[in-house]
């Protein structure tokens, strides 16, 4: 996990204290959530279970109750603490903690019938980690909505701040790999460059291999070349648009996004605060004292 402020956690923690993350096995892989280290306690034991879903507030978590829960939840009066283990992308050891809760419901899960579903109420507040690693995922997916048309010009600034391998990637064209140069990039689409002729391009289903370091990561995102322009003194070349199929964009590459314009919009903020503290700095400072009147002969 990156480096994020308590500012970002009561953003975070403000605007989506509500909102369930479902742990698709899409959001256990970006959220590095270690399946086999959770555990739900009740008194001094532990039983493994399944973390269906979870907000700031409550979890739906899947676990075995044939296993003597039940009698234990009674007399804990229901009380028990939902262990959490998380390993962040490039890092060696794992994030754990415990979030405190109250079982407010249980219903049989699917057609088992030792198997239940329990609805936690998280009795505090959580633990930052969890606000951190959730809002991160919630935070990624409102952006690429809102922000979906936003451009991110490649210079070479930009692709070293977005921990890009290279310019240089490859497009799948009907399975086929052709080398390309990527222009810029959005939550929505992306420019590339590549040689071809465009009326033998446009429409087509293609794929496009983005590669980030820094944990290593490979994107395929799919979608269709939907306009093209001439390369100016390069007429074997074209200059094409992709649109990304929006169902397909993975979520790691939407969280890395994100991020980059995140930081960037922090950097303007904190660049205008700057300069708004000088300027009102030199207003604060009174004016210079008039010469004083020539004596008169």
């Amino acid at each position: 996990m990156g480096v994020v402020t308590s500012q970002r956690i009561s953003i975070y923690y403000d605007r989506f204290k509500d909102i369930d993350v479902t742990f698709t096995k899409e959001i256990i892989q970006v959220t590095g959530l270690l399946t086999q280290q959770v555990h739900l306690k009740c008194g001094n034991d532990f039983w493994p279970c399944v973390v269906y879903a979870a907000s700031f507030q409550n979890a739906k978590v899947v676990v075995n109750v044939k296993t003597g829960l039940l009698g234990k939840l009674r007399d804990a009066n229901n009380y028990v603490n939902l262990r959490f283990c998380f390993r962040a992308p490039g890092e060696t050891n794992p994030v754990t903690f415990f979030v405190a809760g109250r079982v407010m419901a249980t219903a049989p899960y699917g057609n088992s019938q030792d198997v239940n579903m329990f609805t936690l109420q998280f009795t505090n507040r959580p633990p930052d980690d969890l606000i951190e690693i959730i809002g991160r995922v919630l935070d990624a997916n409102v952006n690429s909505t809102k922000r979906k048309d936003d451009r991110i010009q490649l210079s070479h600034d930009n692709i070293r701040k977005l921990n890009l391998l290279s310019s240089e990637s490859t497009v799948f064209i009907q399975g086929v790999p052709r080398r390309c140069i990527l222009r810029d990039m959005s939550f929505s689409g992306s420019k590339l460059i590549m040689m071809g002729v465009a009326k033998f391009l446009l429409e087509k289903d293609i794929s496009l291999r983005i590669d980030f370091n820094d944990p290593r990561e490979a994107f395929s995102i799919k979608g269709k070349f939907i306009r093209a322009e001439s390369v100016e003194g390069k007429k074997e070349m074209v200059a094409l648009g992709m649109q990304f199929d929006e169902a397909a964009v993975p979520m790691g590459f939407k969280i890395r996004l994100n991020e980059f314009l995140t930081a960037i919009r922090a950097d303007l903020r904190g660049g205008l605060d700057e300069e708004n503290s000088h300027e009102s700095h030199a207003a604060a400072k009174p004016p210079p004292p008039k010469p004083a009147p020539a004596p008169s002969a």
